[in-house]
C-alpha cells in the first residue's frame, strides 16, 4: 500500500481530530456511518503476447486418474460508490472518485471433499486493496443468515483476499489509520463489498458439482520488477544465489474441471505484482492490472462455448510486497531524465527529495493516468495464464488428498517465538517508521521523508512534534522496533478506536498436495520465499504430504493481503535497511519469523487425521463498523438545470468515428451514489443489427468510461460524460451505434430515488 501523501494524512489526523472534537462539543456526535492439483510443473517461456482471443485449441480432457472433489465457482459485482469517496491505496485525500473505468468483482472458489461435506475451503479474490477484519466479519455474519445450507463455511475455511488494486473505492476498512484519508467509514462502500462477496459465494455454492483439480506453473518475465532492489540485496548472498531474479516470476494456476462434462469451470492463479499501474492521479474506479487480466481471460473462455457454466478467472496476489508493475524502472520526473538514486529513490543533489521519483510502466509516455500501462500489464498476465492453461490440457496431474483448513488469531503486540539461530525473540506493538511516509516509486510521498532511513529520523523535527502529539513511543517500544525510527506508534493508539491491528489472522489451506498460506500482510519477495520454503520443509518432515511419482513434495503458494491488513512483512535484513517495506513492517524486525514459527507449528492440523482437540480460536479482534465515524456527506438531492431534464444530451456524438478514435457524449446527470447499479451498468454501447439494438459494451468493459462531474453543489446539478475508446483491433464491427446512460436522481424534499435514461444520437463506425 503506497502512502504517497502520508504527511497530509498526519495533518488530518492531528488537526482533523481537534476539529472533530470541537464539532462534537458544539453539535454532538457525528453520524457514525449508518447509511445504507498431482503436481505437473509446466515451463512455458513468456511468449511474445501472441495468444489469440478466442476459443481454446481443444477441450481439456477429464483427469480420470485423480479423485473427484466438490467444486464451485462464482462471481459478483462489488463496485461501491464511484464518486465523492477517496480511492483506497495511495492514501491521498485529494484522490477522490469521479467515475468508473471498470467494475470490480468478488470471485469465489469452493473446494470440498465429496464424502465429507464439512471439509471444504472457500477462497475469495476481491478486486480491493486487501482483505479486512470488518469485511470478513460481515461476510461470516452474512453466511450465518443464509441458513443451515451454508453452515459449512466459517472462520476456519473462509479466506478473504484482495488483489491489491489501488483504484477501488475506500472508506470500508475496520481500523482508523486507513480511514483518515477516506474521511471515515462509509457503510454504502462497505456493504457493496460484503453483499457482493456473499452473492459470489451463493453462486459458487449453488454451482457445486463433482470435479477435478490440477495445478501447474509458468514463468512470466515481463510483468513485474523489484522496486526496492537495494533492500533485497541486503539478504544473505547464499539465499539470493538460489534465485535467478529479485522478484518471483512464477505464476501458479489451479484449474477447476467439471467431472460431468469434462469442461472447465474456472482457474485460480497466484502471481505477485502491485496493483499500482493506475497512477495516484487516477480518479476512475477499476480492478487495476489484475482486473484487466481476469476480464480478458473470462471473456476469452466464455466466448468459446467450451466452458461449464460461467467461467470464473481469479488472479490472486502472492508475495507482492516489493514488486512493481512499472517495469521500465524508476526515473526522475524533474526534466533530468536520470534514474532515481539507488539507495533511497530520491532525485536531485543537495537537499534530495523523493517526490519526483516515479516508476514507469510500459506505456508511460501516454498521459492517461496509467490506463494504457495498466491494460498492458494485465494483458501480459492474461497471455502467460492462457499459455499455461493450454499447456495444462496435456501436461498436468490432478491434485490428490484431503481438504483441510485452519484459522486462529494471535496477538502480535508481544509474542515470544524462537529465532532460526535458536534464541528467543519478541514481536512489538504495531508501529510505522519514517520511511513509511516516504512512499514508494509507485507512489512517492511528500515533504522531506526518504526511504532507507534508520537510526535518528532524517526529516524535519516538526514531524517528531506531530508524532508525540498523537503518542510518543516509549523507550521499550523504540528498542523493540530498532533500527526503525518510529513515526506513528499506531499499535498503541486507541482513541477514538484502534488505528491498526495487533490481533492478526493466521490461516492455512490444504487441498491435496497444495498448501496455501493466507497472509494478512504484503510479504516481500524474499520473505515470501522463506515462508513458503519453511512451510514446504516442515510439511515434508511431518510426512504431511508424501512425494509424488516425480519426487515432488508439497506445492506452496502465498495469497494475500487477506482477512485483515497488517501492512508489510519484510525479512530481518530488509527491515534493517528501512526502506518503505521495512518501515511498514508493523511488529518489529522479527515479524516474519513470528509468522513462520506460528504457521509451521500449526501444520499438524492440516493432516488427514488432525490432532485431538480443536485449534484454539485466539483473541477476537475488535469490530468497529458500528462505532466508526463518517465525515463523507450523503447525497442531499439532484436537480436538472433550468429548462433541462435528466438524461438530456448536452454534447452529442459526431456522425461517424474511425477505429482508434473516441466517441463521447455528455448528459444531464445525477449522483451515481443514489444507486450503485450493482450487477448492472451506468453506461452502455448499443449496436444496430437486423432491426434491433443490441448491447455490446457496458461498465465491465475497459474501453467504456463513465465520468461524473458536479456542476453546482448548491443547486444539486451535475453532468455525466460517457466515452467509448473504439479499438483498432478489438473486433468492433462497422455499422450504426449509440450510447445509453442509466441514472438515478434523488428528489428534492422527498428524497425519493427514481431512475431515468439518456440516449445519444446515432453514429457510424467506419
Amino acid at each position: 500500500m503506497a502512502r504517497s501523501h502520508i504527511a497530509a494524512a498526519l495533518a488530518v489526523a492531528c488537526f482533523g481530530l481537534l476539529i472533530a472534537f470541537h464539532l462534537i462539543s458544539q453539535f454532538g456526535l457525528p453520524n457514525v456511518g449508518f447509511f445504507h492439483f498431482g503436481h505437473g510443473r509446466v515451463e512455458v517461456t513468456a511468449v511474445p503476447n501472441q495468444i489469440p482471443f478466442g476459443p481454446a485449441a481443444s477441450r481439456p480432457t477429464t483427469s480420470k486418474d485423480g479423485p473427484a472433489y466438490l467444486l464451485g465457482v462464482g462471481k459478483a459485482d462489488i463496485t461501491g460508490p464511484v464518486v465523492e469517496i477517496n480511492l483506497m491505496g495511495y492514501a491521498d485525500p485529494s484522490q477522490v472518485g469521479t467515475g468508473l473505468r471498470q467494475r470490480i468483482y468478488s470471485r469465489a472458489f469452493i473446494v470440498g471433499e465429496i464424502d465429507k461435506p464439512k471439509q471444504r475451503s472457500l477462497y475469495l479474490v476481491l478486486d480491493t486493496q486487501s482483505g479486512d477484519t470488518a469485511v470478513r466479519h460481515g461476510i461470516l455474519e452474512g453466511l450465518k443468515e443464509l441458513g443451515s445450507e451454508y453452515e459449512f463455511y466459517g472462520k476456519s475455511n473462509v479466506a478473504v483476499t484482495g488483489t491489491h488494486s489501488h483504484s477501488g473505492p475506500g472508506a470500508w476498512l475496520n481500523y482508523l489509520l486507513p480511514q483518515i484519508t477516506s474521511k471515515g467509514f462509509d457503510r454504502q462502500s462497505y456493504r457493496a463489498i460484503v453483499d457482493g462477496a456473499l452473492l459470489s459465494i451463493r453462486r459458487a455454492h449453488e454451482a457445486l458439482t463433482p470435479g477435478y483439480l490440477s495445478v501447474a506453473e509458468t514463468q512470466i518475465h515481463d510483468a513485474n520488477i523489484n522496486r526496492s532492489p537495494y533492500a533485497y540485496l541486503a539478504n544473505p548472498d547464499q539465499e539470493r544465489a538460489k534465485y535467478q531474479y529479485d522478484v518471483d516470476q512464477t505464476m501458479t494456476m489451479l484449474r477447476f474441471q467439471n467431472a460431468r462434462d469434462g469442461k472447465d469451470m474456472g482457474v485460480l492463479t497466484w502471481f505477485p505484482v502491485h496493483g499500482t499501474s493506475m497512477l495516484g492521479n487516477n480518479t476512475l474506479i477499476s480492478g487495476d492490472n489484475k482486473g484487466v487480466a481476469a476480464m480478458l481471460f473470462e471473456k476469452d473462455i466464455n466466448s468459446s462455448g467450451e466452458q461449464s457454466g460461467e467461467f470464473v478467472a481469479g488472479f490472486s496476489q502472492a508475495n507482492v510486497g516489493d514488486t512493481s508493475p512499472n517495469v521500465l524502472g524508476a526515473y526522475c520526473e524533474d526534466g533530468s531524465g536520470e534514474k532515481c538514486n539507488f539507495e533511497d529513490s530520491t532525485c536531485g543533489t543537495g537537499s534530495k527529495r523523493n517526490k519526483m521519483c516515479h516508476g514507469r510502466g510500459p506505456m508511460f509516455r501516454k498521459k492517461d493516468q496509467g490506463a494504457s500501462s495498466c491494460f498492458e500489464i494485465g494483458r501480459r498476465q492474461y497471455v502467460g495464464a492462457k499459455a499455461l492453461y493450454l499447456a495444462m490440457i496435456t501436461n498436468s496431474k490432478p491434485l490428490k488428498g484431503p481438504v483441510r483448513s485452519l484459522h486462529t488469531y494471535r496477538d502480535f503486540s508481544n509474542m515470544t517465538v524462537r529465532h532460526p539461530n535458536g534464541s528467543m525473540i519478541n514481536t512489538c506493538p504495531a508501529a510505522l517508521g519514517y520511511s513509511f511516509a516516504a512512499g514508494t516509486t509507485d507512489g512517492p510521498g511528500a515533504f522531506d521523508f526518504k526511504q532507507n532511513n534508520t537510526g535518528s529520523p532524517n526529516a524535519n523535527p516538526v514531524w517528531s512534534v506531530v508524532r508525540n502529539f498523537l503518542r510518543e513511543p516509549s523507550e521499550s517500544q523504540k528498542a523493540c522496533h530498532a533500527p526503525k525510527p518510529i513515526l506513528l506508534d499506531v499499535g498503541e493508539i486507541d482513541r477514538p478506536y484502534l488505528w491498526t491491528p495487533n490481533i492478526v489472522d493466521i490461516q492455512l489451506f490444504r487441498i491435496g498436495q497444495l498448501l496455501v498460506i493466507v497472509s494478512p500482510g504484503e510479504a516481500t519477495t524474499m520473505a515470501g520465499r522463506w515462508w513458503k520454503e519453511s512451510i514446504a520443509r516442515s510439511a515434508s518432515s511431518l510426512s504431511l504430504i508424501s512425494p509424488d511419482d516425480n519426487n515432488k513434495g508439497p506445492i506452496v503458494v502465498l495469497g494475500g493481503p487477506a482477512n485483515s491488513y497488517t501492512h508489510y512483512i519484510a525479512t530481518e535484513e530488509e527491515y534493517n535497511i528501512q526502506r518503505y517495506e521495512g518501515a511498514s513492517t508493523l511488529y518489529g524486525p522479527h515479524t516474519l519469523n513470528a509468522y513462520i514459527n506460528i504457521t509451521t507449528s500449526l501444520l499438524p492440523f492440516l493432516a488427514s487425521a488432525s490432532p485431538a482437540g480443536d485449534l484454539p480460536p485466539g483473541p477476537n479482534p475488535p469490530i468497529h463498523t458500528n462505532i466508526s465515524y463518517n465525515f463523507n456527506p450523503s447525497v442531499r438531492f439532484d436537480l436538472a438545470p433550468f429548462f433541462k431534464k435528466f438524461g438530456q444530451v448536452l454534447t452529442d456524438v459526431l456522425p461517424a468515428y474511425r477505429r482508434g478514435e473516441t466517441a463521447y457524449v455528455t448528459f444531464v446527470g445525477a449522483n451515481p451514489r443514489n444507486n450503485l447499479r450493482l450487477e448492472g451498468t451506468f453506461a452502455a454501447v448499443e449496436h444496430h443489427s437486423h432491426g434491433t439494438w443490441r448491447r455490446v459494451r457496458d461498465d465491465g468493459d475497459w474501453d467504456l468510461i463513465y465520468r461524473w462531474r458536479r456542476t453546482s453543489t448548491v443547486l444539486g446539478t451535475s453532468e455525466v460524460e460517457v466515452r467509448w475508446e473504439v479499438g483498432e483491433d478489438d473486433g468492433v464491427k462497422g455499422g450504426l451505434y449509440r450510447i445509453r446512460y442509466y441514472g438515478d436522481r434523488k428528489g428534492f424534499g422527498s428524497g425519493k430515488v427514481e431512475g431515468f435514461e439518456g440516449v445519444s444520437g446515432i453514429f457510424r463506425i467506419e
